[in-house]
């Protein structure tokens, strides 16, 4: 379903009905009034879910892969294999590097 309107008032009233869980939880304990506009409302909810964002891996996350002491060594290209393979146009220099 698409909304075609600019209206503040009628945008902050669909809003919260594609919101559930978490989201929803905290739309229904914002103070009253305490919204006057459609963008006071979107960087409030920004604001406050900005973590939950998903984030895309760069291959500086395979910097952080170590071999554990005490752990073979194929547990180890496991772990980073999983990681390579989720990183977007990962050059295979980089990776080998």
């Amino acid at each position: 379903m698409s909304l075609y309107t600019s209206n503040d008032a009628i945008l902050c009233r669909v809003f919260p009905t594609s919101l559930k869980g978490a989201t929803l939880s905290w739309f229904t304990k914002l103070s009253p009034n305490s919204i006057d506009s459609f963008a006071t409302l979107l960087t409030m909810f920004e604001t406050q879910f900005a973590t939950s964002r998903s984030h895309h891996l760069t291959s500086i996350a395979l910097v952080g892969i170590l071999q554990e002491k005490g752990k073979l060594v194929r547990t180890f290209v496991d772990r980073f294999s999983k990681v390579a393979m989720s990183i977007r146009n990962l050059s295979l220099n980089v990776a080998m590097h």
